[in-house]
């Protein structure tokens, strides 16, 4: 048998993210006693002929001349031509359907994701669908390369705040602007807390691109406005600071800045318009921050279970899926060298561990309990095809024990109250699995410890139950109907990808940072050798 394997796969393609900013102006008004409501979709022209939603802005009330603070984050390949179209609607009611006949459509804009990135910042006017002008309307789309992916938490309330009304209080909210070359652009702005001079925000997260481009010094402008439901919205008082004096606020206590009005600087008794309380402001830590802060990606121990299951086929059988062919090599080889090489990367040790079930109880590939590691993926491929003649394939199909075994190795990385250590299961298997409600149990316990699963399905089989156990659109739940803490489980067909290794890798691991950064997030640890995470994220 060949023991080496497939030709290495090629460099994937160049990406680059890129975050789109969009304001319009001059928009036409379709409401008749107050404004236009509106939102711009943006939508990407497939290869199916097929305008594809990515995402829409959130909403602006009463506005002719909206500043949206939701980006677009879009993948950028330079040798690909993509075609986007941002359309921009007055919403009436509720409906997500842009097709209602109460949206009043306000026009569009096709462009290539190219021409906006060579342009950077982009003003053209919107068009009907019959290509006449929308009025005198216009759409301005800024791009930005996403480079810095830090972001930060925001607790910030407000104190003493003036009411511009001489009856009832103010109905306050802010406003966070980035200086750029251009000017001040809006950043994110908050909710309305209604009857309120003395408002709590609700926590909200920023990229710090976005805020400062990540330079802490950089001066940050917060607008304080009463809010009105016309739209004509009056300012309260404005203050500036850096990041890097808002980074104070959580540590003893909350960071203060008084909000002035310009119109009332004249007065000689004025003092302030209220005073904004940043009660926290916390760099989130990212999956990058975990792994150059020390934390280990384990894929160790239990780290490879492999289905040698009676459901695969006799191995001599040209049809099974443990068939060798001449070259040396099947599906589950394939999926090992495909899988295991980006895998390996992330190992904290050289030697991978290989666990294969038979019947209820797993045993070594190796057929050596006491020392069940290999030397790497090599290793891991030369273990499979010495233990594959020795076998005999068997029934049933159970996942839930080497869930439960790995689960034990993560509970006790867990107790040591550190991101150190996360552990990543990956099975192989052809999907026909006889323990379905304990491998559901299982999983659900394993939701709440340092723990992913990834599940790569070989063969042609009914993936349907992998599909279940994936669960990306809810949270899986137990036989009793306890839910999992979060989503712990990625399914990959294998034969989709079969003949793309980068793509299969890529589609493996694409849920693996966020599952490995929002578990230690939610945990509140932080990354355990802080010195080799920048300053800036204290």
């Amino acid at each position: 048998m060949a023991t080496g394997g497939p030709p290495a796969p090629s460099p994937p393609n160049l990406v680059t993210k890129v975050e789109l900013t969009i304001s319009c102006e001059n928009l036409m008004d379709m409401d008749f006693f107050s404004k236009s409501d509106p939102v711009c979709a943006l939508f990407l022209y497939t290869p199916d002929s097929i305008w594809y939603e990515l995402g829409r802005t959130e909403t602006i009330q009463n506005c002719l001349n909206p500043k949206f603070s939701k980006k677009f984050v879009v993948d950028y390949y330079f040798e690909t031509v993509q075609r986007l179209k941002f359309s921009v609607y007055d919403i009436d009611n509720d409906s997500h359907d842009l097709n209602d006949c109460d949206h009043d459509f306000l026009g569009e804009f096709e462009c290539t994701l190219g021409q906006i990135v060579s342009n950077r910042q982009m003003t053209q006017p919107l068009l009907l669908t019959n290509k006449e002008p929308a009025g005198r309307g216009t759409i301005t789309i800024f791009a930005e390369e996403v480079t810095d992916t830090r972001v930060a938490n925001f607790e910030v309330s407000a104190r003493g705040l003036d009411k511009k009304v001489i009856l009832g209080s103010c109905d306050p909210f802010l406003e966070f602007y980035k200086k750029s070359e251009s000017g001040w652009q809006l950043a994110h702005r908050t909710e309305v807390v209604h009857n309120n001079r003395n408002p709590v925000w609700i926590p909200f997260c920023i990229t710090l691109r976005s805020l400062c481009d990540g330079d802490l010094e950089k001066p940050i402008k917060v607008k304080c406005y009463d809010h009105y439901v016309n739209g004509s919205h009056e300012l309260i008082g404005t203050f500036k600071a850096s990041l890097a004096e808002m980074l104070h606020a959580g540590c003893t206590f909350p960071a203060e800045f008084q909000c002035f009005n310009e119109q009332k600087l004249r007065k000689g008794n004025y003092k302030n318009s209220g005073v904004i309380c940043i009660r926290r402001c916390q760099k989130v830590y990212s999956f990058l921050d975990y792994i150059l802060g020390g934390c280990q990606i384990n894929f160790t121990v239990g780290s490879i279970a492999i289905d040698f299951t009676q459901s695969n086929g006799v191995p001599s059988s040209p049809n099974s899926l443990h068939y060798t062919s001449p070259e040396g090599f099947n599906e589950y080889l394939h999926a090992i060298w495909a899988v295991g090489h980006v895998v390996q990367d992330y190992n904290s040790s050289a030697p991978l561990c290989i666990s294969s079930q038979q019947v209820s109880h797993m045993f070594p590939v190796n057929f050596n309990p006491s020392d069940p590691f290999c030397a790497g993926i090599e290793g891991v491929v030369q273990a499979y095809q010495q233990c594959l003649p020795c076998v005999e394939l068997w029934g049933p199909t159970n996942l839930s024990p080497i869930i439960k075994h790995v689960s034990c190795f993560a509970r006790q990385a867990l107790h040591q109250n550190l991101a150190a250590e996360y552990f990543v299961l990956l099975i192989i298997t052809d999907g026909i699995v006889s323990d379905m409600d304990q491998t559901r149990r299982a999983i659900v316990k394993a939701s709440h410890l340092p723990m992913s699963i990834i599940i790569v399905g070989v063969g042609a089989a009914d993936f349907r139950a992998m599909e279940f156990l994936d669960s990306d659109d809810h949270l899986l739940r137990s036989p009793s109907g306890k839910a999992a803490t979060r989503d712990i489980v990625q399914f990959v067909p294998f034969r989709k990808f079969q003949d793309n290794r980068v793509a299969l890798a890529q589609s493996v691991l694409a849920e693996l940072p966020d599952q490995v950064a929002s578990f230690f997030r939610a945990y509140k640890l932080k990354p355990p050798n802080l010195t080799d995470v920048p300053e800036t994220t204290q």
